[in-house]
């Protein structure tokens, strides 16, 4: 990577944040209350310590080996954040659950036993969300909100994981008032599980193309790749 493409980076970082800024502030939110989670996918380990070097911590990857590579590659970064994002198959789970500090996509029985079985008795409980299908598409992963209760309940009772919110992805939206519709009802849900748990803190919904609805729909983390990295190449997948 030259030092132009790691300027354009970090320039492209300070805009995302400003943007965060800007749309905490026309929501009324208070500054510093949605966090950035830095999707790295398909993007090389030199981009990931350009961003770093900017003062990003957390960043979130799709594919598991990818993230287990850039784990080690980066495992001097003491205070890096790594967050799964993408789906879990069963086969995988031992080795995002001996890594990840994060996992945003628990949508299964299997997958949360499976997880809470494998993290390692020296590392603290695995904390993760539960991602919901709010827009209901056969494509997606995620379960249905009339299941969160259930799911909810089987996390909590897992030791070495730590149930910290709700992720979502839903359906691209023509408006901003559509977007903030879709949102609604998982924001709902996410408000009642944190007034009877203080550990329940995070809201994972909003991309670039949502990130002022998402916020205004109570996101205290958003989750953007291209606007800081650049297109995807996913030939390095």
């Amino acid at each position: 990577m030259t030092n132009s493409d790691a300027e354009s980076i970090k320039k492209n970082l300070a805009l995302v944040l400003q943007q965060i800024q800007q749309a905490e502030s026309q929501t009324n939110r208070l500054q510093g209350s949605v966090r950035l989670l830095a999707v790295s996918k398909t993007k090389p380990v030199s981009s990931l310590e350009a961003v770093y070097a900017a003062g990003q911590r957390a960043f979130g990857e799709n594919y598991v080996q990818e993230a287990v590579d850039k784990f080690h590659a980066l495992s001097h970064l003491s205070d890096i954040e790594w967050h799964f994002i993408g789906p879990i198959q069963s086969n995988k789970s031992r080795q995002i659950a001996e890594t990840m500090d994060w996992v945003h996509s628990i949508d299964r029985e299997k997958i949360a036993l499976r997880l809470n079985e494998q993290r390692p008795e020296n590392l603290p409980p695995l904390n993760v969300c539960i991602q919901v299908n709010i827009s209901g598409e056969e494509s997606k992963s995620g379960i249905l909100l009339e299941q969160l209760d259930d799911m909810v309940a089987l996390v909590k009772e897992l030791p070495n994981l730590r149930l910290r919110g709700l992720m979502a992805i839903p359906a691209p939206q023509e408006s901003h008032q559509a977007q903030c519709a879709v949102y609604a009802p998982l924001s709902h849900a996410f408000l009642e599980l944190s007034k009877e748990d203080s550990m329940i803190d995070t809201l994972s919904i909003g991309m670039s193309g949502d990130l002022t609805a998402a916020i205004e729909s109570g996101s205290t983390m958003v989750r953007v790749g291209t606007a800081i990295f650049g297109e995807r190449d996913y030939s390095t997948k």
